[in-house]
């Protein structure tokens, strides 16, 4: 049903999630992130309460273990659940209940976590771990890359239909948020064509957010 990879860069601080699912709207439901906290990425049958609850065990102190574990036991039906963790530290932690669907596999990797289930085969979720490790570049292209990466091993046993790219940075927005909310066929290839056309304008959204006497022409009729 899912296939997600959680990261962190550890030269910018930096906090993402990409993910894709056969379900629609995966966006939605599943990735969760708070700037200098976390990145939560909660999936299988998805509880999305499970995301922010983290977050707050986390900006509490506690570690990403810890603060899994408490959620998890606050909610109940944890064997239904698959969760993926990443600190403010890089640090990580994951859990695939005695019910997660099909095949599945987690994996802790450098400052990354990545998670999956109905899969069409368990070395999915090592390339996107190995794809994430060795990529170079700003973490939303790595984390894309690590997507396409499991894409490529195989992905899910199905036809995934939506995909979702978010990164937190130092803000209390995200400064990537990029949702395939349905697609017939390669949603993962549609996000792809978004983060492409985002990323060369991504700096002048935060221009035009944190300094408007400072922000580029928008470049529409009217615009002087």
């Amino acid at each position: 049903m899912t296939f997600s990879i959680v990261g962190r860069c550890a030269e910018t601080g930096q906090l993402g999630i990409a993910i894709s699912s056969s379900s629609i709207a995966v966006g939605a439901r599943c990735p969760w992130l708070r700037a200098g906290v976390g990145a939560v990425s909660s999936q299988n049958i998805t509880l999305p309460a499970l995301g922010p609850q983290i977050l707050d065990g986390l900006a509490a102190g506690a570690a990403p273990a810890q603060a899994l574990d408490q959620a998890l036991t606050r909610n109940g039906y944890s064997q239904y659940r698959q969760v993926a963790v990443v600190d403010a530290q890089g640090r990580t932690a994951v859990f695939s209940g005695s019910q997660a669907l099909g095949t599945h596999n987690a994996l802790a990797g450098e400052q990354c976590v990545a998670a999956g289930n109905l899969l069409a085969n368990t070395g999915v979720i090592e390339a996107m771990v190995s794809a994430f490790e060795h990529s170079e570049g700003c973490l939303a292209a790595r984390l894309l890359s690590a997507l396409q990466a499991g894409q490529a091993a195989g992905g899910e046993a199905g036809t995934v239909h939506s995909a979702a790219l978010s990164v937190v940075d130092d803000l209390t927005w995200p400064i990537v948020d990029l949702r395939v909310d349905w697609a017939e066929h390669q949603p993962i290839d549609e996000l792809g064509k978004l983060w492409r056309a985002y990323q060369p304008q991504l700096q002048d959204y935060l221009i035009r957010a944190l300094d408007p006497t400072q922000a580029p022409s928008y470049g529409v009729p009217g615009d002087e």
